[in-house]
């Protein structure tokens, strides 16, 4: 397997060393049951990761939640909703906007509509009211990022780990990246690699096995970004739909970003034209008008008739209700979808392991008692 290269800042491990003392006190404190955890009568899935900056959570749990839905649970997800400017509980609904709830929730609540979707920075007393909600009851809820949030006893732990930045070769913070020692692994029932490039090799996924050191009751999956065709983020504006594969190679595209790993995404489009300009803004990236000034001035730099802005489906929540988006702008900005596929053949066994476990703890006996667990 090729050496990815990981930056660690050697000189700050005093401090990293002092800061891995503060959170594995913590994680004792609720291994000896000082600090409680709190169980629920229904299936809780958490989705989260070690390191800080982005692994794919929210295509993962996009995933899991099509995958509940086309198996008849009714599904909720809460998070935090990062930096939203509300506090409290918030449970989504048509009405809600980025600013209420944050931009990853309200991405997946425009996905989909039919799922509870809410927010509270207190994941138990959001889990309290989500159980209280009928027409339809919550049959299982995802919790988005809340691995280090031990006040909830989820059923079923999801940890990510970037192929490009496995936790294994990551260090704790401020040295590296990690807001938690690489050992908290093993609370995860599963791990999965996530970002695998196209041109993963087998021996690649038995290296990488090794090195991760996981327990025989911990499942390990591998799996990639796809992505889906352009769609226009303002269709009323255009009259055509570009599609990725109908790219000439000729196009001039502006790339901007506001996610922690803009790399893979440049990749891909560069695999369809050469003439790619990114603009890469910080994770979960408030747009100021000097912002779009910018956008707008690297973009009429762009040659005439063939260039086009492309955004990710997090920035598309914000840019799309943001008062000072120039008109010009508009017609030539799409969004791209990202979805998640498992690698090696084993999407079937990934997707019995989720529905299983939802069913084996359903408060629904009609729901226990199904046997089919469709692909995503």
């Amino acid at each position: 397997m090729e050496e990815n290269f990981i930056k660690i800042y050697h000189w700050l491990y005093p401090l990293s060393w002092l800061y891995g003392i503060g959170v594995c006190l913590r994680n004792k404190l609720f291994d000896w049951g000082w600090l409680r955890s709190k169980s629920f009568d229904v299936p809780v899935i958490c989705v989260g990761n070690l390191a800080v900056g982005g692994t794919g959570k929210t295509p993962h749990t996009e995933y899991l939640i099509k995958l509940l839905q086309k198996n008849g649970v009714n599904v909720a997800t809460l998070s935090r909703g990062y930096k939203r400017k509300s506090r409290g509980y918030v449970l989504a609904d048509d009405k809600s906007n980025v600013q209420q709830i944050g931009d990853e929730p309200y991405q997946i609540k425009n996905k989909f509509p039919n799922a509870w979707v809410a927010v509270d920075e207190n994941r138990c007393h959001g889990i309290e009211q989500l159980l209280r909600l009928e027409n339809p009851t919550v049959e299982a809820i995802i919790l988005d990022d809340a691995f280090q949030h031990r006040h909830v006893k989820a059923g079923l732990n999801i940890l990510l780990t970037d192929f490009h930045r496995l936790l294994c070769d990551d260090a704790l913070l401020p040295a590296g990246r990690l807001r938690e020692p690489s050992s908290s692994k093993n609370r995860a029932q599963i791990v999965i690699v996530t970002k695998c490039p196209d041109d993963i090799k087998p021996i690649d996924f038995n290296i990488i096995a090794k090195r991760l050191h996981l327990y025989p009751y911990q499942q390990l999956y591998f799996s990639r970004f796809r992505y889906g065709m352009l769609m226009p983020l303002f269709p009323e504006k255009t009259n055509s739909r570009k599609i990725l594969s109908c790219f000439t190679g000729n196009e001039q595209v502006l790339l901007v970003t506001g996610i922690a790993s803009p790399a893979p995404l440049q990749k891909e489009i560069e695999s369809y034209t050469s003439h790619v300009n990114l603009l890469a803004f910080d994770d979960h990236h408030d747009f100021t008008p000097k912002d779009l000034s910018q956008i707008k001035e690297q973009f009429l730099h762009l040659e005439e008739w063939k260039r086009l802005i492309i955004i990710t489906e997090k920035d598309a929540a914000k840019l799309k209700i943001h008062s000072t988006l120039d008109e010009i702008l508009k017609p030539h900005i799409y969004v791209l979808p990202i979805e998640i596929e498992i690698l090696q053949n084993q999407q079937y066994i990934f997707n019995q392991n989720i529905i299983g476990y939802v069913r084996a703890h359903s408060r629904n006996s009609s729901l226990s008692e199904r046997k089919d667990a469709y692909p995503a």
